[in-house]
């Protein structure tokens, strides 16, 4: 069928796009800009559309013929922008990219929402009815777009909610990247215990998730945590990476409160300045918020079964970075 893939170009994005590609799929990947899988995309016969899901013109073109979407595009982790731009690219741009769909026909529509609605997990493992506690700009447009995708389901169009953990795999620009660059170090500074839990979700099996969804009637209505089969202390998670790469990683306990302040203080100095932060508070909670997640559902509904763990998946994205002379 012919399929349209927003955010087609992201870590994420690509990988889909390649699987769809493979699978005999025509499909459609719209971004913002060009990627560095571009090229790539297009020699497998992706056609790729480069425009914002807030440009209504750029959406409408390319949901043209489209019987089916993977709605991945979202504001991630832009740090030089107003709030305000998390809201119109998280929310309106869904509501944008839902309008399209409906106009054109569309069967289903998969929303690619975010584990982080969620927030932090006060008593672990979480399932979809866990409390709804997002932490920062991005985690609460991304639910308030979900009841959008909810109430164009109700108007006849399929739709399915998918709420991935921390997805890492080889193509990952950033997400696991700074873990691996510090292990590979042979040393590694943590701020707290070690002992807070972190879900990773390795690319592969996400995808999976993805064309679990694509059957009429799989999954219709319906939120999904997806993540690998198990969750870790973070500190066991870096020493994975540790083995992954065949160096030995010597940690090192540090206070995490003052790195809570810093983080704060750094987004605020750095923000009118249109400056990067060195650091700031969503990096910082990956020392203090516990992410961990129920997947029965997932797996009872749609048959998700996670087929990467956790060493095998660490070992093919350390041999990715240093491919690529990343570390």
């Amino acid at each position: 069928m012919r399929i349209l893939v927003t955010g087609g170009t992201g870590f994420t994005g690509t990988a889909l796009v390649e699987r769809l590609c493979r699978d005999g799929h025509a499909v459609v990947a719209l971004d913002y800009k060009e990627g560095l899988a571009c090229d790539a995309l297009r020699a497998l016969g992706a056609e790729v559309i480069i425009g914002s899901v807030t440009d209504r013109p750029a959406v409408e073109r390319s949901m043209r013929g489209v019987e089916f979407v993977f709605h991945l595009a979202a504001a991630f982790r832009e740090l030089n922008v107003p709030n305000s731009f998390y809201h119109e690219v998280n929310v309106a741009g869904t509501r944008v990219v839902l309008e399209a769909a409906r106009e054109a026909g569309v069967r289903k529509f998969v929303y690619c929402s975010t584990c982080g609605v969620h927030g932090n997990i006060d008593h672990p493992p979480a399932g979809e009815d866990a409390p709804i506690q997002p932490a920062d700009y991005y985690q609460r447009t991304k639910y308030e777009a979900e009841p959008l995708v909810k109430e164009f389901g109700r108007s006849g169009m399929e739709t399915v909610i998918l709420r991935p953990a921390a997805i890492y795999g080889p193509g990952d620009p950033e997400r696991f990247f700074l873990i691996f660059k510090r292990v590979a170090k042979g040393s590694f500074p943590m701020f707290g215990s070690g002992r807070t839990l972190y879900h990773p979700l390795y690319i592969d099996n996400l995808v999976d998730a993805f064309l679990l969804c694509m059957p009429p009637g799989a999954g219709e209505g319906r939120e999904y945590l997806i993540a690998d089969e198990r969750y870790y202390p973070i500190e066991e998670i870096v020493r994975a990476v540790g083995r992954a790469l065949g160096v030995p990683v010597r940690i090192r306990h540090y206070p995490v409160l003052p790195v809570v302040v810093a983080g704060h203080i750094c987004e605020a100095v750095c923000k009118p300045f249109g400056v990067t932060p060195p650091i700031f508070p969503r990096r910082v909670d990956w020392y203090r918020q516990n992410r961990a997640f129920d997947i029965t559902r997932a797996k009872g509904e749609l048959g998700y079964q996670p087929q990467v763990e956790l060493d095998d998946g660490l070992r093919r994205t350390g041999t990715w970075y240093r491919q690529m002379g990343l570390l």
